[in-house]
């Protein structure tokens, strides 16, 4: 379905004052240029320029048949024929015939002109390209600005080079090498001619690759960024070649290239293809073979191919066309630039493909799938089509017509992968496409455009006599054929006048037509007048808000019609092509008198933005199907919730109520993060419409970081309404709690917290985490702080505070980040939040969390063991008993710690610092190498601190170094220390270490009771866990054997009992 819409999209027109009847006309960059009729001449007009003034005109080697002009390099390709032969010409260089120079070189393809003919860039260049066969169609790339040509069963693509003194340098010495000394003299001369043109450049083309085909004849041909496109009668193939350093195997033509599929001699058959359309990898599936010759110009270059689109079409002849009427026209591939992309070095973003048919268009999009984007049906028979940025032209007979395209709504998603999500919208790539309002003209017959420039040539009653007569011998042909099949249904008892069907059937002329093509017409001589006009088109801001305007009247007859949301989607995408060609201007350095610079960007900002706001409204009213869309539009509109509320209040004794468009951005709105409060007044309302609306989000809504100016009492007496309704919920329970403690109710706030058991308030914030928190979301670096609720629980249950912490922690609600945030915000940095590092302690699986942990309570603690008694008053939620029953990260404590316990009476902070840390250290969890430079601050002095480093020393499996300082600082403990330390393979530390030192020790200090007691137990170990050979051997030999003996003895009997 087309739409048609009552806008203009043309400015002005001016006639081009051209004083011979054109023949051929198109347009490149900047420049009109039009073949008079004969052939032989081009001009070349200025269209940026009022009334197109003359640039330049010159002369053709024989009489131009097809012309192109290529932006990338600014030169002209002509399709030529002198003496029934046919050239293929580049002409470079020509706005030089402006000064009338006289001069122009002529050269063969890769052959430079020597001297200053070539580098004093003063003359026209004419480049031959011979060429095995004839050329039948042109095509040039926008992008490289390389040339491909078409011919009968070929495509040759030559690449664009450009030839500067500096890249020729060697060749020129080589060459110097072998001329005498006189020419050597010359060449001198004119280096020193050409070194101030250093910057000046000679095209020239390579012959890059050459795809040989059969089973079309191209009419036509189109290339841009690697796609290759081929439109015959009624068929197309787009290819898609990819230059690769990979060496491939070359492929020769097969015979099936070398002999004609389709047989001329079988005349009396008409062949009808069967239509088709194959779509990427499935398009190689086609009849048509395509192989690939290298030229081997570029050894180091090689091509592939792939098969991306091929749509064949059956002739319809029923559409009141001729079999030659039929024909497919205006192949057009169009590149794409986005935003974010350099138009002078990236690869367009976007690549369409348009055909048309004389009663429909297509348009395809090429990159990220192949896909039809829109079907152009057409009210009568078009000639040509011409794709822009904003537009699709078409022309017939007697009108200049325009449709919106699409090309815009594929890039907007290409270029921003937030298109089609909450937070932005586009309107779908499928949309139907619209008609605007046509311009009516006299005998159209060609149509061309570049940036906002229409250029169109209507030429009327330019019927030859000769046509007349043909005509003439057609009608009287048709004729005969109706009355003869006629008879042949009346002899066999059939009326065809009874029958509409088979009456409409004879009258259609096509069953002596054969499937003939007939040559394209010369240009007529016989004119009787002729115009080349030159439409401009209004700017996109300009033809927007004619939209605008337009969709008022939609809006007045029905606002939530889809013909109004049609039509500012229309606006929509033409305001974001409008803006992607102001990129790519700015970013090229062009500047259009239509599209001027940074404030017409600014202008075209400003009313995307407006556009994006009618059409939140169009959704925000429209039906359930699309009203999601309400919440994006309305976000790329930049409007306020507030604005949003004004927009969508119903106005007084209105039917309408609020749209679901509007709840659904209202509701998705509040349950997420907004930096913008509401004021009391639009709280209070959102308030109100919610508990008609959606009564199940009213605890998420009060909840809402947005709603803190709400009325706590007005919202408190809607919530118990909720509760009668509904029921009792723990989320409920608590933002009526919430609420009270807004209003200072505190009695009602501790009734309604202790309705629930703890466990269940624990549950309700994970259902609801922003009755403790704002902000964060789960997201690393968002900011948290935390609630009214949140303050009051830290004071009055900062238990339950710290397990609903952990709580929102283990449901990704909260980062670990984001707690100790809250609890420093809470005045609570070295209190309640060490709690609830060892409450995560308790609850965490995660390994790198765990030892983030362990580290941040070792360090805590060790503060603590140094820090002033008034620093530790705090009383910790779990005692270290508390912690080493119910947390396997806790280790019981080492039986010889006790043994080191400090006389002196220390504060129960101090203690519980102490052994939370001994049993740290005691634990399976904790790294000692992290902890130990920690430990370097403290003293040994102390037996406390002492016990620490001895812990370290002893997890390390220092058990030597360990037995002597603990000797030296307290031996009482050594033999706890050696019972639970010195088991299984450490055993031998009995007698290897400790007895020597024990004996030494006493040795020294013979009245020393403590150490003759150790070495009494030690002696009863080493006699338990030795041989006697074994003993005797350890028995010093310093006379004291007589206090071994009895131990001996014992030893003895108890190898004899086992």
């Amino acid at each position: 379905m087309v739409h048609v819409y009552n806008c203009h999209p043309f400015a002005s027109q001016q006639i081009v004052q051209v004083e011979q009847e054109p023949g051929l006309v198109c347009c490149g960059g900047t420049t009109l240029f039009v073949v008079t009729t004969g052939g032989c001449k081009v001009e070349a007009y200025n269209l940026e320029k009022e009334g197109c003034p003359l640039i330049c005109r010159f002369a053709t080697m024989g009489t131009v048949r097809r012309i192109q002009h290529s932006t990338i390099g600014d030169y002209l390709v002509t399709i030529e024929e002198k003496n029934s032969a046919t050239y293929l010409r580049v002409y470079t260089n020509w706005r030089y015939q402006a000064e009338e120079k006289a001069r122009v070189g002529v050269r063969l393809l890769g052959h430079l002109l020597r001297g200053a003919s070539a580098w004093g860039g003063v003359q026209m260049e004419i480049i031959e390209i011979p060429l095995s066969e004839h050329p039948v169609a042109l095509a040039s790339c926008p992008v490289k600005g390389d040339l491909l040509v078409g011919c009968e069963k070929t495509l040759v693509l030559f690449a664009l080079k450009r030839h500067t003194q500096q890249n020729l340098k060697e060749n020129q010495q080589n060459l110097q090498s072998s001329w005498s000394n006189t020419e050597q003299s010359c060449s001198q001369n004119r280096g020193q001619n050409s070194a101030a043109n250093q910057d000046l450049s000679v095209l020239d083309f390579e012959r890059s690759v050459i795809l040989h085909f059969s089973k079309i004849f191209p009419k036509q041909v189109a290339l841009c960024g690697g796609y290759v496109a081929i439109q015959g009668d009624l068929e197309v193939l787009v290819l898609k070649l990819r230059a690769t350093t990979e060496t491939t195997a070359t492929e020769e033509p097969s015979d099936s290239f070398k002999s004609a599929d389709h047989q001329e001699d079988q005349v009396d058959f008409l062949l009808i293809p069967k239509h088709q359309e194959l779509l990427g990898d499935r398009a190689k599936e086609c009849d048509i073979p395509i192989n690939i010759e290298q030229t081997g110009m570029e050894e180091s270059r090689h091509y592939t191919l792939s098969y991306v689109l091929f749509r064949r079409f059956t002739p319809e002849f029923f559409q009141g066309c001729s079999v030659e009427e039929m024909l497919l026209h205006s192949l057009q591939i169009y590149p794409m630039f986005t935003c974010n992309q350099s138009v002078s070095v990236d690869e367009p973003a976007c690549m369409f493909c348009f055909f048309s048919l004389p009663t429909a268009g297509y348009l395809y999009s090429l990159r990220g799938g192949v896909e039809l984007l829109s079907a152009y049906q057409y009210p009568e028979k078009v000639l040509q089509a011409v794709l822009t940025d904003h537009l699709l032209h078409v022309i017939t007979k007697n009108a200049l017509q325009s449709f919106t395209v699409r090309c815009s709504a594929v890039a907007a998603r290409v270029e921003d992968p937030y298109i089609d999500t909450t937070m932005k919208a586009c309107p779908p790539c499928s949309l139907e496409v619209c008609a605007l309002r046509m311009q009516l003209f006299i005998g159209l017959q060609s149509v061309c455009a570049y940036g906002c420039h229409v250029i169109l040539l209507s030429t009327a009653d330019t019927e030859t006599p000769e046509e007349t007569e043909r005509h003439t011998q057609r009608r009287g042909l048709e004729l005969k054929e109706h009355n003869m099949l006629t008879a042949i249904f009346l002899a066999v008892g059939i009326d065809p006048a009874t029958t509409p069907a088979l009456e409409s059937l004879l009258s259609r002329p096509f069953l002596s037509r054969r499937w003939a093509i007939s040559s394209p017409k010369e240009t007529s001589t016989v004119g009787h007048g002729w115009n080349l006009y030159v439409v401009n088109t209004v700017p996109p801001l300009t033809l927007y808000q004619e939209m605008v305007e337009y969709s008022q009247r939609y809006a007045e007859n029905n606002p939530q019609g889809l013909g109004l949301r049609h039509l500012l989607s229309e606006a929509h995408l033409l305001l974001r092509s409008a803006l992607l060609e102001s990129s790519e201007r700015q970013q090229s350095g062009k500047c259009d008198r239509n599209m001027a610079a940074p404030t017409h960007r600014e202008e075209l900002e400003e009313a995307f933005r407006q556009n994006c706001a009618q059409l939140g409204d169009s959704f925000s009213r429209g039906s359930q199907k699309d009203c999601h869309l309400a919440l994006p539009y309305y976000r790329m509109s930049g409007l306020s919730v507030t604005e949003v509320i004004s927009r969508n209040r119903p106005l007084q004794g209105s039917p309408h109520s609020y749209g679901p468009g509007f709840l659904f951005y209202l509701k998705h709105y509040l349950l997420e993060e907004m930096d913008q409060n509401l004021s009391q007044e639009d709280a209070d309302d959102v308030i109100r419409i919610l508990s008609k609306s959606e009564p199940s989000i009213l605890v998420s809504v009060c909840a809402s970081p947005c709603m803190v100016n709400l009325d706590p009492a007005a919202t408190l007496q809607t919530l118990r309404r909720l509760e009668d309704t509904m029921g009792v919920s723990v989320p409920l329970t608590i933002s009526m709690a919430a609420m009270a403690l807004r209003l200072g109710a505190v009695a009602q706030y501790t009734e309604l917290m202790e309705r629930h058991a703890e466990m269940l308030l624990v549950y309700g914030f994970i259902e609801e985490p922003r009755l403790l928190l704002h902000g964060g979301g789960g997201a690393k670096h968002n900011q948290v702080c935390p609630t009214a609720l949140a303050r009051q629980l830290a004071d009055s249950q900062p238990g339950l505070l710290v397990a609903a912490m952990v709580a929102l922690y283990e449901n990704s609600k909260v980062q670990l980040e984001q707690a100790d945030q809250v609890f420093k915000e809470l005045g609570y940095e070295n209190t309640l939040q060490v709690d609830f590092w060892e409450a995560m302690l308790m609850a965490s699986s995660q390994d790198p969390v765990i030892q983030e942990l362990l580290f941040r309570l070792a360090s805590v603690y060790i503060d603590r063991l140094t820090a002033n008694e008034s620093l530790t008053k705090h009383k910790s939620l779990k005692s270290a008993d508390d912690l080493i029953n119910s947390c396997s990260h806790y280790g019981a404590l080492y039986p010889w710690l006790s043994v080191l316990d400090p006389a002196q009476t220390f504060s129960y902070h101090h203690r519980e610092a102490l052994h939370k840390l001994q049993s740290l250290l005691c634990g399976p969890s904790l790294s000692v190498g992290t902890v130990a430079p920690l430990l370097e601050s403290l003293s040994e002095e102390t037996l406390w601190a002492f016990s620490l480093h001895l812990l370290c020393d002893t997890r390390r499996g220092h058990y030597n170094s360990s037995i002597e300082q603990l000797l030296d600082r307290c031996p009482q403990a050594i033999i706890a220390y050696a019972n639970h330390q010195l088991q299984d393979k450490h055993m031998s530390l009995w007698w290897k270490k400790l007895l020597p030192e024990l004996c030494e020790r006493t040795r020294a200090a013979a009245d020393n009771s403590i150490l003759l007691g150790a070495l009494k137990e030690t002696l009863v170990v080493v006699a338990m866990e030795t041989s006697p050979a074994e003993f005797l051997e350890l028995i010093p030999d310093d006379g004291t054997a007589s206090y071994f003996l009895p131990h001996l003895l014992t030893c003895s009997q108890r190898h004899l009992l086992t």
